[in-house]
């Protein structure tokens, strides 16, 4: 399976670029989703059933596929590959590991938000799925670092980096909450 090595990292990592846009999109579709529900009828039943069958599609055609060919390839770049089974030695890919548990617990959440929204419950704000949708965007960042910089000091200051860049991500989004409300 090592001859094989390089073909299992380029097919991981074109399947986690792929998982990465349906969890970015699915996001973003919430938002519209929330937003049309304040819309008054026939807007609102429209725009919604669009969003929905949209949804429907992004997350059953490309991101759940997605996640379970990226996963399936780094299963066996790890167990299947003597380089792999190296790499599980290495303190840098523990930490990895661990983010990409929260990116599961992160799609999981985004499963259970996708189920309400297709049942037409519509539980959280326009505002409150803009924030959401960072989530992806710091466990992208963190996943990143640490598999390039792999050094432990390095990604020691990459993951404070990331706590850092998430603050700066939070205080945005409430000075152009506050900004927008103002306006209206």
């Amino acid at each position: 399976m090592d001859a094989y090595y390089n073909y299992l990292k380029s097919l991981h990592l074109i399947f986690v670029i792929t998982w990465f846009a349906g969890l970015f999109y699915i996001v973003r579709l919430f938002v519209y989703h929330a937003e049309a529900k304040a819309k008054p009828e026939p807007e609102q039943s429209i725009l919604i059933k669009q969003y929905q069958l949209m949804s429907y599609r992004l997350w059953y055609i490309i991101t759940w596929p997605s996640a379970v060919l990226a996963s399936t390839f780094a299963f066996l770049m790890l167990f299947g590959t003597h380089l792999g089974n190296s790499w599980l030695q290495m303190p840098w890919m523990h930490v990895k590991l661990g983010f990409v548990f929260v990116l599961y617990l992160y799609h999981w959440k985004c499963h259970q938000i996708f189920k309400q929204l297709q049942r037409g419950e519509v539980k959280h704000t326009s505002g409150f799925f803009r924030l959401w949708n960072e989530g992806a965007t710091i466990i992208l960042f963190a996943v990143v670092f640490l598999v390039i910089l792999k050094d432990a000091l390095n990604w020691i200051y990459g993951v404070v980096g990331i706590i850092l860049f998430s603050v700066l991500i939070m205080l945005g989004y409430k000075f152009y909450k506050n900004i927008r409300e103002r306006k209206q």
